[in-house]
């Protein structure tokens, strides 16, 4: 029996998808890598999907769970077949709590949706990410998604207080509460977060909100070079202003934006950047003008505070226009990383990465988030320079662990990072996460293949050994 003709008595004719020109289009995400499924289900409650994990561990066939495919490392991608399990029709906002300043969503809600109902309350969702008008909040929590605004107010797992989660084996679970304290137990809910879709599907979270802020003011500034940028953030650090976000570009970044938009930005410019800040009015202008003073005081060449919400929407669109503009360099392909280092680093990494690409003779554009350190590093080779594009990618891993920091800030391991995993994590804390994924889903079906490769560059002992090829040839899908 064919794992279509398994699921098709349970499930209405439109929730169960299997025609070649139908699977195509939930073969992909963001990477630009394709692998095509055996079949798509649409589930409308917590009980579909637990039928459809029952099914898939009575046939041996793998699950992947699928938001709006904009995972940029391959957490979505039906790498070996099997299902995947797309969870766009839970898509309901089942409470806004103005009380207890929580919502209840389910995970098809579309982040910038979330945004507006809750602004409409009076009340304030800070996770952001880039992705925020197509990303959902199930992806964002799968991933622990950050976005512009984490400088000041955190990443996802900061806001997630429970969880309605399906298990591999089926079963549906609740973890956390309403309660800003609950220390009942084992804190599942963190683990899910971050999990990428390896440990439960989730149908439901409750999430903190926040008072919306009073007021905000943004500014930009151009520098002469990305070390006088550095050192701006660490001089605002200093002086205990925290900005709600503080996003960079590199001087390859600038040009690319200023030929893009032909908006003439300062020349000589090496670097840029956007400063946000918000809160009380009062204190929004003393703290734009204390920013001010120290751009001004390092080397800015021009900085400009926008006057009304349109100037700001403005000023936003240069930073939200830098993946578009870097078609201006014409790469064969575009290699996306999230790297993360101490925010006083950041001077430091980008002459590394510029030295790390004068060496392999590619194009490497750095833009960002300043404020907590993590770089999005876009690697863009000609035809020729694919082999060497990769080579420069591992070779800046290796100086970002040198500076303390993390392959991924952001966007998780998936399947394009999995190979470098031991870079950051040593050899018991994998074994103790890889105890955990075998304990939930001991056949090995929900998103295999993620985070983890099949082969790690240290020596096994015969028992690790044997429990990695157990765990392999259990998750082969048919």
């Amino acid at each position: 029996m064919s794992i279509v003709q398994a699921l098709t008595p349970h499930f209405h004719p439109d929730q169960v998808l299997c025609a070649e020109e139908d699977l195509l289009c939930y073969a992909y995400d963001a990477t630009g890598k394709s692998f095509m499924p055996k079949a798509v289900v649409f589930p409308r409650n917590p009980e579909d999907i637990s039928k459809v994990m029952q099914v898939a561990n009575e046939h041996r066939v793998c699950v992947v769970p699928r938001g709006a495919g904009s995972g940029m490392t391959g957490g979505s991608l039906p790498e070996s077949g099997g299902i995947v399990l797309v969870m766009t029709r839970f898509d309901h906002i089942v409470e806004i709590d103005t009380e207890n300043l929580v919502a209840v969503v389910e995970p098809g809600v579309v982040t910038s949706q979330l945004h507006k109902a809750v602004e409409a309350q009076g009340l304030f969702y800070p996770p952001d990410p880039a992705s925020m008008n197509f990303s959902t909040i199930g992806g964002n929590i799968a991933e622990n998604s950050g976005g512009m605004r984490a400088v000041k107010y955190g990443t996802t797992k900061d806001y997630v207080l429970g969880l309605e989660v399906v298990l591999p084996n089926g079963e549906i679970i609740h973890t956390g509460s309403k309660c800003l304290k609950d220390v009942v137990g084992y804190n599942l809910t963190q683990l899910l977060v971050g999990s990428e879709g390896t440990l439960g599907i989730i149908t439901k979270a409750i999430l903190k909100l926040l008072p919306l802020p009073e007021a905000k003011k943004t500014l930009t500034a151009t520098f002469p070079s990305i070390l006088d940028a550095g050192k701006t953030v660490s001089e605002i650090t200093r002086r205990k202003i925290i900005p709600t976000t503080m996003e960079f570009l590199d001087r390859h970044a600038v040009w690319c934006v200023d030929q893009y938009l032909q908006i003439g930005l300062a020349s000589g410019a090496g670097a840029f950047m956007l400063i946000e800040v918000d809160g009380d009015l009062d204190q929004v202008e003393k703290n734009i003008e204390k920013v001010h003073a120290v751009c001004a005081d390092n080397n800015a060449l021009d900085i400009q505070v926008a006057e009304t919400p349109e100037g700001q929407n403005e000023l936003w669109r240069m930073r939200r226009s830098v993946s578009a503009s870097l078609a201006h360099l014409k790469p064969v392909v575009k290699i996306n990383e999230d790297i993360v280092v101490p925010r006083a680093s950041i001077p430091t990494i980008i002459k590394h990465i510029e030295d790390v690409g004068e060496k392999y003779r590619v194009q490497i554009v750095n833009f960002g988030h300043a404020g907590d350190g993590n770089i999005h590093l876009n690697v863009l080779p000609q035809a020729e320079q694919v082999d060497a594009a990769h080579q420069a990618v591992e070779e800046v891993f290796d100086w970002v662990i040198e500076l303390g920091g993390r392959i991924s800030g952001e966007h998780g391991i998936g399947t394009s990072k999995r190979e470098y995993i031991h870079k950051n994590l040593d050899t018991g804390a994998i074994a103790a996460m890889q105890a955990i994924k075998k304990a939930w889903d001991p056949n090995n079906i929900l998103n295999p293949g993620k985070i983890f490769p099949e082969v790690l560059p240290w020596e096994y002992t015969s028992s690790t050994l044997d429990q990695r090829v157990n765990i392999s040839v259990a998750g082969i899908c048919l």
